[in-house]
């Protein structure tokens, strides 16, 4: 659907040319003045200005605008803006006169640690200084007069990537104090990403040291702090108030099951129905929806992706635009080496079920390898799952009951469990068309070769339990530390044909039939294909027991339990089912039918 308008001089319906579109813009000023295609947002600022919080700590998903807001934050009230009215005037802000007198007032020190993703803390730490390091190259005009006393100069000429981190922690109270003379007005902190860098630390294992630099540096910042005006922080997750906010207990959270600016980060679905009029997509709009909605933010229901909704406008094609930017490294990190029962939840999640669990918003990342319900918690926070429900248990708890976001995170999901297999690719096909050929043999040869080059990468990342380990258990006669490695792998590997065979076959996994649970069952969708079982066993070390003993005791178990009963209850014949016993032993697998 084209837009029009009529022309005053002639009468006549003219056609609006839809504005260019930029991907990736994150200036403001430069979205304006290029006009660029832009939703108005600038409600947010009067709704953050009227509200007295002193600091605010706003969390969204990743690409949903999060800095390009903070940038137009940072154009209105800074003195450095003063008097671009070109910026604002066509805007919603502009219709209140007091907002008009209000901009280009206040002095602002705006950064970010979006790029602080080091695989070390000396790296991070001045990946953490090299924004602040700018901020005073920039106000270096404050060594010019009086301003500051010559003990304070040289400090000044102190800060640098290589401070120490006392100075580091301080440096910003430090900035606020100089600005506050020279302006005579407190100042107005903006600060995106807060928690990238931390993220990154929990990733890369050294968490400890960066809570302790980070707590020190956001206590000086944002609590000890008597030139702060206002402070706004954004990020992805609320990290939990023990780690960096032990020290800092005035700021107010808001989070995505907030209700406060619920439509002030990612676009309403009139905003998009109003963007797909403009480029004439208008027909496409509930492909789009099916695609890209889904996210709730308080009681707003219906909140799509800024990023996704953009890159369509831009390239008319429907796939995955947001799920393929960077940042899945940690949720596919812990969900490739969560607990089995993690990894069958996600398989539920991915038929398009849902889970209930309590949601805890102060993310504890050192829980995130022994919590599931933390890992919920980080899901539902990066927009990769959304709220269907929620009520108050018996105790008086909050439980959600959760599903995946659209179909462009369940795309995401699939291409991240490919992902797990990159490494052995070509032997995990051959293995595929093994099995549907009946080939045992190969079966055999391809699964070890995947077994051999993947199994670590689904272990906890603390090191899986080592044979040696395990065998000086048994003769001590303490009980097995851990056999957690091969069910992690099966239940990963058990994902992956799920994804891969999902044209030809419904995977159910550790689901009641006969007198058991099964492990895997794959049914057929077409006619000419069998139905096949799987049933893993773990050598039995204890017992001494033989990859071959582990075979015959999982076929045997498939007879017993009468795990075929459900398919033949479907009308598949005995003739039709194929039955297959999985045996680990370390890193060795045998498979027998």
């Amino acid at each position: 659907m084209e837009k029009y308008m009529v022309d005053k001089n002639t009468a006549e319906e003219v056609k609006i040319m839809a504005r260019p579109i930029g991907i990736g813009q994150q200036d403001f000023e430069e979205v304006i003045t290029e006009d660029i295609f832009y939703v108005d947002k600038t409600r947010f600022i009067k709704e953050w200005w009227e509200n007295k919080d002193e600091v605010t700590l706003i969390t969204r998903p990743r690409r949903f605008g999060k800095t390009l807001n903070l940038s137009m934050v940072e154009k209105f009230f800074s003195v450095k803006y003063a008097g671009r009215t070109d910026l604002f005037e066509s805007l919603s802000i502009w219709q209140e006169e007091k907002y008009r007198e209000l901009q280009g007032t206040y002095p602002v020190i705006f950064l970010s640690f979006a790029k602080v993703k080091e695989e070390r803390f000396p790296n991070a730490r001045k990946g953490i200084c090299r924004p602040i390091v700018r901020l005073y190259k920039e106000y270096d005009f404050l060594l010019e007069g009086e301003w500051l006393d010559e003990k304070e100069k040289a400090l000044f000429q102190e800060i640098s990537i290589d401070m120490d981190e006392s100075l580091a922690a301080e440096s910003l109270n430090m900035l606020s104090d100089y600005l506050m003379r020279y302006y005579g007005k407190k100042v107005v902190i903006l600060l995106d990403e807060y928690d990238t860098a931390m993220q990154e630390a929990y990733v890369n294992g050294y968490w400890d040291e960066m809570v302790s630099f980070m707590r020190k540096m956001f206590n000086a910042t944002f609590k000890t702090n008597p030139y702060l005006k206002k402070a706004l922080m954004t990020g992805i997750t609320r990290v939990s108030k023990e780690s960096v906010f032990s020290d800092f207990n005035n700021p107010m959270v808001v989070t995505t099951t907030s209700k406060r600016y619920e439509d002030s980060f990612g676009f309403t679905q009139e905003e998009v129905w109003e963007a797909l009029k403009e480029y004439g997509l208008y027909e496409e709009r509930e492909r789009v929806r099916a695609w890209y909605d889904g996210f709730t933010f308080g009681r707003k229901r219906d909140i799509y992706n800024p990023w996704s909704i953009i890159n369509y406008l831009k390239e008319r094609m429907f796939t995955s635009y947001w799920t393929n930017t960077s940042s899945n490294s940690l949720v596919g990190k812990l969900v490739r080496e969560g607990n089995p029962q993690l990894k069958v939840a996600v398989e539920d999640l991915m038929k398009g079920g849902t889970i209930r669990t309590k949601i805890d918003e102060q993310i504890v990342y050192g829980q995130l390898n022994h919590d599931e319900d933390a890992v919920w918690s980080l899901l539902l926070a990066s927009g990769y799952l959304r709220v269907e429900s929620y009520e108050l248990d018996e105790d008086g708890e909050m439980e959600y009951e959760l599903k995946l976001t659209n179909k462009e995170v369940a795309v995401m999901f699939k291409k991240m469990i490919r992902g797990w297999f990159n490494m052995s690719k070509e032997v995990y096909n051959a293995f595929i068309e093994a099995l549907l050929s009946e080939d045992v043999e190969g079966m055999n040869e391809y699964m070890n070769e995947i077994a051999l080059r993947t199994f670590s990468s689904f272990d906890t990342g603390k090191g899986a339990l080592k044979e040696e380990e395990e065998a000086q258990d048994v003769e001590s006669g303490q009980k097995p530390r851990s056999k957690s490695e091969p069910e992690r792998f099966y239940h990963g590997f058990v994902l992956g044909l799920m994804v891969d065979l999902s044209k030809r076959y419904r995977i159910k996994s550790n689901r009641e039939s006969g007198y058991g649970r099964y492990d895997v069952m794959l049914v057929p969708l077409k006619e000419e294909d069998d139905a096949i079982i799987i049933e893993f066993k773990v050598c039995k070390v204890a017992r001494k027991q033989t990859p071959e003993e582990a075979v015959d005791e999982a076929l045997k178990q498939i007879e017993e339990k009468k795990y075929a009963a459900e398919l033949e209850e479907m009308g598949i014949g005995p003739e039709r089912i194929r039955k297959y016993g999985f045996a680990f032993e370390g890193k060795k697998v045998l498979i027998g039918a």
